[in-house]
């Protein structure tokens, strides 16, 4: 039986997502989407911080050059911390109502990788984009209905991405030039497995998956097999990341929109028994 550590905070997350360990700061950042907000988690003092921004906050990212980028509304965003002001590199799907930006993650080369959806998960007129370093946003995959999760191999060969609402985590090979090659489908979910969301990738090789709606995060193989899950205290499991010096403990986000859970929303640390690797930055 795996420790479950509950990070005590004066709130809940409505949708906590897009987790990162921030090697400079020793800290964990990560999102309340429909809350609005970017939450800090100092590992020297386990005090959490809060910063309210003007629209849904759907993912963080450090940047190379010091300072963050993030994921707001539609736009894409410099993002100072602490002060907490905002610079607009770019936007998305401005001309489709009720979209939003959902989860991205840096690659090795600099870049960006971004998925949209629709704020009622009802139709697939999401996206997938890729932001480059010089502010550049390629179109790149769709459409999508839940878009979730980029996990990147660790030499920037291939990436994992996900339609939650097909329980589907696709596979596409990255080209020379940065483009896609073509989707194709790597772990279908069996209906008791829940529906895949964040993911990231261990030293391993293998795959961590949030399960959303079955209260667990999943490891698969790097060839896709399923090797174990850890329960956890909540049922709409979000997002997970490895997280402190050595990359061996591990973050997972939850969420409490739509249900009556204690620990609903709750910020969990786990013990992978693994070690993680460290994100990528964006180099713009």
């Amino acid at each position: 039986m795996t420790d479950i550590a509950v990070i005590e905070r004066d709130r809940r997350d409505r949708l906590g997502e897009g987790p990162l360990w921030s090697v400079r700061e020793n800290a964990l950042y990560w999102t309340d989407i429909l809350g609005h907000r970017i939450n800090r988690l100092s590992l020297a003092d386990g005090a959490v911080t809060s910063f309210e921004q003007p629209a849904y906050a759907a993912w963080i990212i450090e940047r190379e050059k010091g300072g963050f980028v993030a994921g707001i509304g539609l736009d894409i965003v410099r993002l100072d911390l602490p002060a907490n002001t905002r610079e607009t590199i770019g936007s998305v799907d401005k001309a489709i109502a009720g979209n939003r930006l959902n989860d991205a993650k840096a690659d090795a080369r600099g870049n960006i990788w971004a998925g949209t959806m629709p704020e009622n998960c009802d139709k697939p007129s999401g996206a997938f984009y890729r932001i480059d370093p010089d502010g550049m946003i390629a179109y790149a995959d769709g459409p999508y209905t839940i878009a979730n999760g980029p996990a990147i191999d660790a030499d920037g060969s291939f990436l994992l991405h996900t339609d939650t609402a097909l329980r589907t985590i696709f596979r596409f090979d990255i080209q020379d030039d940065g483009s896609l090659g073509k989707r194709q489908p790597f772990i279908a979910f069996e209906r008791d497995w829940g529906n895949p969301d964040g993911m990231t990738f261990d030293a391993e090789g293998s795959l961590w998956v949030a399960c959303w709606g079955a209260s667990c995060v999943t490891r698969f193989t790097p060839e896709g097999a399923r090797e174990r899950s850890i329960a956890l205290p909540a049922s709409q499991i979000t997002s997970c990341t490895f997280a402190g010096p050595a990359l061996d403990r591990m973050f997972v986000t939850s969420a409490s929109d739509g249900v009556d859970e204690p620990l609903g929303g709750a910020l969990f640390e786990i013990d992978p028994g693994v070690r993680g690797r460290a994100p990528e930055l964006y180099r713009g």
